[in-house]
């Protein structure tokens, strides 16, 4: 997986999550949307990124992975 794929994975869990804590703030509900699902999806996205980028760090055998 390419480092592109992994930063969007990332920022898009950041929009969630931004979006959840709109949506918790001004107290909306769209349907089973809630800000509290909103965050919990864009968190575990984050996770995901961060536990798949820790991954490709441990593989990488070159030294210029984070230079790249």
């Amino acid at each position: 997986m390419k480092n592109k794929y992994l930063i969007v994975i990332f920022v898009i869990g950041i929009m969630y999550i931004i979006f959840g804590a709109l949506f918790k703030i001004l107290h909306l509900e769209i349907g089973p949307i809630t800000g509290s699902v909103l965050l919990t999806f864009g968190m575990l996205l984050e996770a995901l990124a961060l536990i798949l980028f820790v991954i490709k760090l441990i593989k990488n055998k070159n030294n210029d992975f984070l230079n790249k």
